[in-house]
């Protein structure tokens, strides 16, 4: 039996055949695993061809580093299978991968042609629609059969082994999770972890940790402006974030934090454009 990439660079459609079973991103995508290797499948995909070039979605930009250093094998693997392509070049972007079991791209567009070819044409606006609107539920119905539940946020059906929240509802859950860390880190900064986890239900150490990072980082960013301009802010917002950032940098309680351990973690200039006056510009 000939290897599924043989036979794919080799096949020619007959008459009658669809033609949108013969798209190269449709026979890419069937021998993708066999291409670029089993693990880098999982995190990539051929997305379209735009000339001589191969748009190649993956799941990182570590992913599109590691592809993008074996360019000339995968050209080469490319055009040994499809070389009236005319693929040349590569170029990658990052974008959501389907997870595995997902219905392929290859699936989706010839299952979409056979479709079409096994029924004839609606005759009008109104049984189209009603075609649509059957089509979807029977689409449904099929993933109800197969386990696909609803997800917990907007009800949309997803995959069984995915969580309990789809994609966009677990990303706006986790934006509002950041939100509500980040509040109490600027106006509580002493809880630490044990009390803003008893605040913020299902909290995970590495969860507060990361944020934590990223709120310290974007107050020093802050702070350094106002060093470097020599003054604050008309507001003298940066007092305020001054006070947080160090309870949150040292993660001492609040009586224990002495002017030396101010100026020791807001260094000199700093702490004296701060605290050296009652008023600043």
């Amino acid at each position: 039996m000939l290897k599924l990439g043989q036979a794919l660079g080799t096949w020619t459609p007959g008459e009658g055949n669809a033609a949108q079973a013969t798209d190269p991103l449709v026979l890419l995508g069937a021998a993708w695993a066999e291409i670029v290797g089993e693990a880098n499948a999982r995190k990539s995909h051929p997305s379209k061809v735009e000339g001589d070039t191969l748009v190649i979605k993956t799941a990182g930009s570590g992913w599109s580093h590691a592809l993008s250093c074996e360019s000339s094998q995968i050209v080469a693997a490319i055009r040994s299978r499809l070389p009236k392509a005319g693929i040349e070049k590569l170029r990658f972007r990052v974008g959501t991968i389907a997870p595995p079991g997902s219905l392929s791209a290859a699936k989706r567009v010839i299952g979409k042609a056979v479709s079409r070819e096994t029924r004839a044409p609606a005759a009008d606006a109104h049984e189209a629609l009603a075609r649509l609107r059957g089509d979807v539920e029977a689409a449904e119905r099929a993933k109800r059969a197969r386990g696909w539940k609803e997800c917990a946020g907007c009800t949309a059906l997803i995959a069984p082994e995915s969580g309990p929240l789809c994609v966009t509802c677990d990303i706006a859950r986790n934006d509002e999770r950041e939100r509500l860390v980040s509040r109490l880190l600027f106006e509580a900064p002493w809880l630490g972890f044990a009390g803003t986890s008893g605040l913020v239900e299902g909290l995970t150490h590495d969860e507060y940790e990361g944020i934590r990072h990223r709120l310290l980082m974007r107050w020093w960013e802050r702070l350094s402006r106002a060093r470097l301009a020599g003054k604050l802010s008309r507001d003298g917002s940066e007092r305020l974030i001054a006070s947080s950032y160090v309870l949150l940098k040292s993660e001492l309680a609040p009586e224990r934090v002495g002017p030396a351990t101010v100026r020791n973690v807001l260094g000199d200039e700093l702490h004296d454009l701060i605290y050296g006056t009652e008023q600043q510009e």
